[in-house]
């Protein structure tokens, strides 16, 4: 023991434990890395105190482990709690605690990780789409209810696609079916199915679309809450059918969609009609139609009995020479009054004839009197506008008479 320490190099100044502390605490808090870092893990215990919650975030799995704080000005601001068991992603900086000798996270933000971190963003893709309004019933479109051509968006291998084919087959026999194939699973999946349904819009032939695809895992189904698939729909002027897994909460594209079915099947049957059921339907309204004409056909049958009855009651040879006699009377009326008539009518001309040759210019002219003109044709009534040496213009009974005033005699000459 005494060789070995021999032989270390003892050197001529040591570190303060502070000192230690110290430069340990500038080369983590001073570096940009920490000072903002997002830190996964599960909680392993919690405990609040009057100052914030403390709590400690351990990776199960390497069995490491890092003491996290919450300070009470900061817990209201928290997306969600943190709770013993459960997985978060934190937001924070590392602090060193000196007079422990220990670090840990100082925490800003909790968001749930896992199945809790699909939720929160579900939720709030959900609210923000909902407040655009692409979920009100006013922009659903109304379904056909014959469609001559329907197109299928799904994946090729899925079982949805053979589901889909066998129920329209069944149920509307001829029908022209569009497959428009996509992905239906994975990261690839949303961009796939925003390009399926807009080519089946650019193709513009189909009267209704199905978007389907079967059961499957709650992380398999994501691409249906993808915002490019969503706005894709939305904005589709083919109607949309979705048929999306089996036993499960609602999709955003079933919110968006026109209609929605719980699976490809379903969906299948809400596109098109059942032709047995149309036929069965087309009977029914035949017979209610011929029961229709039936009972019409007899009720004027017993309406027409019954005037034939009325009528063999009828002294007919009596009623038809009343008939005559007032037709009789109803002409002498009217040739008495057309009668009274036209010698008013005649009366009243010769009136208006007289009133007429009265006040005929001609005829006072024939009476010796002449009608004076001026050369610019107008009527002359006054010595007051004439002028010596003007031609006027004399009209007579028969012929006229152009003169040239000579003299100009007052009115009381």
């Amino acid at each position: 023991m005494t060789s070995y320490l021999s032989d270390l190099l003892v050197p001529d100044t040591a570190l303060s434990v502070t000192g230690l502390t110290t430069y340990i605490q500038a080369l983590l808090e001073q570096d940009t890395e920490l000072r903002q870092v997002w830190v996964t893990g599960e909680v392993s215990s919690a405990t609040q105190y009057r100052s914030g919650l403390f709590f400690t975030l351990q990776d199960p799995a390497d069995k490491a482990a890092i003491s996290c704080v919450v300070w009470n000005n900061q817990i209201d601001r928290l997306t969600i709690l943190p709770t013993q068991g459960e997985q978060f992603i934190i937001l924070g900086r590392i602090q060193i605690h000196p007079q422990r000798g220990q670090y840990q996270l100082i925490v800003w933000q909790v968001l749930p990780a896992g199945e809790g971190l699909r939720a929160l963003r579900y939720k709030q893709l959900r609210s923000r789409l909902e407040a655009e309004g692409l979920f009100d019933s006013v922009h659903k479109q109304v379904l056909p209810t014959h469609p001559k051509v329907v197109a299928v968006v799904t994946s090729p291998q899925a079982a949805a696609w053979g589901d889909i084919q066998r129920t329209l087959r069944q149920r509307y026999p001829g029908l022209h079916v569009l497959f428009s194939p996509a992905l239906v699973q994975g990261d690839q999946a949303p961009d796939s199915i925003a390009k399926a349904i807009h080519r089946v819009i650019v193709d513009n032939r189909a009267d209704v679309l199905i978007l389907s695809r079967g059961g499957g895992a709650t992380e398999d189904m994501a691409c249906f809450n993808d915002e490019r698939v969503v706005r894709a729909i939305a904005e589709s002027p083919i109607p949309i059918i979705t048929g999306i897994g089996h036993q499960r909460d609602e999709s955003l594209a079933d919110l968006v969609a026109d209609c929605c079915a719980h699976t490809p099947t379903a969906a299948a049957e809400q596109a098109v009609p059942q032709l047995v059921d149309l036929y069965a339907e087309h009977q029914e309204r035949a017979l209610t139609l011929s029961d229709a004409l039936q009972h019409r056909l007899e009720v004027t049958r017993d309406r027409l009995q019954r005037v034939r009855t009325r009528l063999q009651k009828l002294k007919l040879d009596h009623r038809l020479n009343y008939e005559v006699q007032a037709l009789g009377w109803m002409r002498q009326r009217l040739i008495q009054s057309n009668g009274d008539r036209l010698q008013q009518a005649t009366q009243h001309t010769q009136l208006l004839q007289q009133k007429l040759n009265t006040l005929d210019p001609q005829a006072v002219l024939k009476r010796g009197y002449a009608m004076v003109r001026s050369t610019n044709s107008d009527i002359v009534r006054s010595t007051a506008t004439l002028s010596l040496g003007q031609d006027l213009l004399i009209q007579l009974s028969e012929g006229q008479a152009t003169v040239t005033v000579k003299e100009i005699l007052d009115a009381s000459s």
